[in-house]
């Protein structure tokens, strides 16, 4: 399943036409991205309460994508043997990254073929440089917000961290597949609270979440045109638009990085 918001339908519809199958939600609204996780969730558990999911945030990017997919089946076996657990993919970091969220892993679950589960200690979003630096140093890993869990498991934190969405959730999950569904998803996005997944959701909840290291794989998100920039370099390939549209010249990462390193160690 695919989620957008209505406001981006034109531009996704003409990117996903290549795709085959699947299913496309809009939302009437961008109301963050907690109601953008239950949207889905929501039609997913009307039809299978069972179901095990996987959550792919659409504007990253990972290299190999065959390495990237062996290590998100580990992770959904790892969730099918911890049902209560959500699973998610970390990253090690390789720089002082400030607009990314971290993971605190704490002890062992259980070992896999792609390294330890580990349970996870705290969550650390959008730190300050002194922050990064002292989580880069402690062994913290890159929050990827690839997730796998079963839909159930998700269902139950969520009622637990903004019961007024998910309520609202509720009734969206009795219309599907029903008449009236559309004219229901209509009327709970016009009460539809924002909630960030991440900050409402797994960072008061890190005993119900685990962690896999993601290994042998490039990931960035692609939330800036830098971090594009910087990633096609290191796969080796040309960027298919001019260097002109970027909003400022191109700056390497690693030297914004030695900049903010700097400025951190001299405020002591």
């Amino acid at each position: 399943m695919a989620v957008i918001a209505r406001s981006h339908q034109r531009e996704a519809l003409a990117q996903l036409q290549q795709s085959h199958g699947g299913t496309l939600l809009v939302q009437p609204s961008n109301r963050d991205t907690a109601a953008g996780v239950y949207l889905p969730l929501a039609s997913i558990r009307a039809r299978d309460p069972n179901a095990t999911v996987v959550l792919f945030p659409s504007d990253h990017f990972v290299y190999p994508e065959e390495r990237f997919l062996a290590v998100v089946q580990q992770a959904v076996s790892t969730a099918e043997g911890f049902p209560d657990r959500l699973v998610l993919l970390g990253v090690q970091p390789d720089r002082l990254e400030l607009e990314y969220g971290w993971i605190q892993p704490g002890s062992p679950l259980v070992k896999t073929p792609d390294g330890p589960v580990r349970a996870i200690s705290s969550f650390l979003e959008k730190p300050s440089a002194a922050q990064a630096d002292a989580a880069l140093r402690s062994g913290a890993l890159w929050n990827t917000l690839v997730l796998t869990a079963k839909v159930n498991a998700l269902w139950t934190i969520g009622w637990e961290c903004f019961p007024d969405l998910m309520s609202l959730f509720e009734r969206l999950g009795q219309a599907v597949d029903q008449p009236d569904e559309g004219r229901v998803l209509e009327s709970i996005y016009r009460q539809m609270p924002a909630y960030n997944f991440s900050s409402a959701l797994l960072q008061r909840a890190p005993a119900r979440v685990a962690v896999i290291e993601l290994t042998g794989v490039l990931w960035s998100d692609w939330g800036r045109p830098e971090r594009i920039m910087d990633m096609l370099r290191r796969i080796d390939r040309k960027p298919a638009f001019p260097l002109a549209c970027l909003d400022r010249p191109f700056a390497p990462i690693a030297a914004m990085v030695r900049d903010s390193r700097v400025t951190a160690n001299a405020r002591g």
